[in-house]
């Protein structure tokens, strides 16, 4: 069998199906996430149903594709974004993220300590979140074919009994809450690409969010909407509730939490961190009775620490009479905050 250690560099062997490409799903990938479902070695993992139902009465099943550049950047990298993406998607509907599955597509040339380094990352993630990665799959294409290294996600969850969360549940009156810093991971991938010589601590707020929302369920199983603010930022989410709900969203401006950082990036590109890709932001729509003692409960989780209740939900009405986000700024007058036009940031996820 060929020996891995003494390789360098991926090569169009291994993903021929034969030695090398053995070697390295063994030594890289089963090694690295080390469970007994992959071990198996099947071309699928085999659950037993009646373990999961013990669990919930309905299964949720996502998947989402990372094409992220730089692959490493701060408070992250393309394997921890990988994992947290489809958990905190499993995550949104109220499910316990439970299984993963991960599909590589990696370019000849790309140094094998760096694909190590990348699923190392996954596996602490993965073991941070409570999940499992226990099938996959290996491509490799040619120098040029794609950008280093992409990652296919998908995930399985289980739903229990009795959570019903939609983008079209909020109902006029109900609170908006949002569980910290909005434009994190945006920023940091600015900056991580060097091209604008800025100067700054930013980080990205990758994390995996499936253990914060099962402590919001828990003091609040009405949860009316869920969603992670990625791609598109809070105002993407917020105009796909409006919409789905046939309602309006109307946020304060003064009480959105933006780092003073992000805020100067912003400035000085000409971005709107109402924008920005979030990789660890929630977005929650809930009764307003239940939102103190939500947000009580969120600053008590590493995840939520800045949560902040920024706006509630209305009838939709004059100046707008259709289903719209409104948001009242620091003087006083509302503006209307509609979907992204065209591409802030490519490449964020």
């Amino acid at each position: 069998m060929t020996d891995i250690s003494s390789q360098e560099k991926i090569t169009l062997a291994h993903g021929s199906g034969g030695k090398a490409m053995d070697e390295l799903i063994r030594s890289v990938f089963v090694a690295g996430f080390d469970n007994s479902d992959l071990a198996a070695m099947e071309d699928q993992a085999r659950f037993d149903l009646a373990a999961l139902q013990q669990q919930g009465n309905r299964l949720a099943f996502t998947t989402d594709s990372y094409v992220v550049d730089p692959l490493f950047f701060p408070g992250g990298d393309i394997g921890k974004l990988a994992v947290t993406g489809t958990v905190n998607d499993l995550a949104m509907g109220g499910a316990k993220p439970l299984y993963l599955s991960c599909g590589f597509i990696i370019e000849e040339g790309l140094p094998i300590d760096t694909l190590k380094k990348v699923v190392r990352s996954m596996q602490q993630t993965a073991l941070e979140a409570g999940v499992s990665i226990v099938t996959g799959d290996t491509k490799v294409v040619h120098k040029g074919s794609c950008d280093k290294l992409f990652i296919n996600t998908a995930g399985v969850g289980v739903i229990a009994a009795g959570v019903n969360i939609s983008a079209a549940g909020a109902q006029p009156g109900d609170a908006i809450i949002i569980n910290g810093y909005l434009g994190d991971h945006g920023a940091a991938i600015v900056d991580a690409r060097g091209d604008l010589a800025l100067q700054n601590s930013i980080e990205s707020d990758c994390q995996p969010l499936g253990d914060l929302v099962q402590a919001m369920l828990a003091v609040c199983p009405e949860i009316h909407c869920l969603r992670d603010a990625t791609r598109g930022g809070l105002a993407t989410v917020l105009n796909e509730f409006a919409q789905a709900s046939d309602c309006c969203m109307q946020v304060d401006e003064t009480k959105l939490p933006i780092r003073a950082e992000v805020r100067g990036m912003c400035e000085i590109l000409g971005l709107d961190p109402l924008y920005l890709a979030n990789e660890g932001k929630l977005v929650a729509v809930v009764p307003a009775a239940a939102a103190e003692k939500l947000i009580e409960v969120m600053h008590s989780h590493p995840a939520g620490r800045h949560s902040a209740i920024i706006g509630q939900v209305k009838e939709t009405s004059k100046p707008v009479s259709k289903p719209s986000v409104l948001m009242t700024t620091g003087f006083g007058s509302q503006r209307i905050v509609d979907r992204l036009v065209g591409e802030q940031l490519p490449r964020i996820c």
